[in-house]
């Protein structure tokens, strides 16, 4: 991969949050989640930024280029977030969505954890290419460039995928299907979950 490749700091959080809410403005699962598209955009800045600065303690969100793809990575064993940013995501989803539309989310948010594997693994919490960047496969030598470091460590890889046109992409990488589950009842977005083995380095 030609682009340059770094880890992300406490500088970066403001951009990488950029990306990822413009990456997800439309994505199945998410936009169903957050169904205004009018206010997306601002409650997506409050949401995601609280994931990514979860995520930055870690020296595993890594930005490709002049912010042209990032990915979000939790180590083995790690939590996304610290205990008093947990604290933060109810009454967040309060002012974001109101109390009953909070709670489904917060339904969705309890399947993806329930859904997340028991043995130690590295966790892509969020990839996401900034919109100007789309179609250069510029998302895709991330992931693999952040797979040859995973495979380095030994250790498997998991993932959430929220769009189906996706699976290909992550399976031509290595992820395989694991499962699935509905975002919420009856007809909402199906969430498909991955899974790739250690490799030898």
């Amino acid at each position: 991969m030609q682009t340059e490749l770094r880890v992300a700091g406490a500088d970066d959080l403001a951009a990488v949050t950029d990306v990822i809410s413009a990456a997800f403005h439309a994505d199945p699962a998410w936009s169903w989640a957050f169904p205004d598209a009018t206010r997306r955009a601002v409650q997506y800045d409050s949401w995601w930024r609280l994931f990514v600065a979860g995520a930055l303690r870690f020296p595993w969100t890594w930005v490709a280029g002049p912010y042209a793809a990032v990915s979000v990575w939790i180590p083995p064993g790690q939590a996304e977030m610290t205990p008093e940013q947990e604290d933060r995501v109810e009454p967040l989803l309060v002012e974001l969505l109101g109390a009953t539309d909070a709670q489904r989310v917060l339904e969705m948010a309890h399947r993806f954890e329930s859904n997340r594997p028991v043995e130690p693994h590295f966790y892509l919490s969020l990839l996401g290419t900034a919109p100007a960047h789309r179609g250069h496969g510029t998302g895709v030598a991330l992931l693999a460039a952040n797979l040859s470091f995973i495979d380095a460590e030994g250790a498997p890889a998991y993932l959430e995928s929220t769009n189906p046109a996706n699976l290909a992409r992550y399976e031509r990488l290595g992820f395989e299907r694991r499962g699935e589950f509905a975002t919420g009842g009856d007809g909402s977005p199906v969430v498909t979950t991955m899974w790739r083995p250690a490799r030898p380095a």
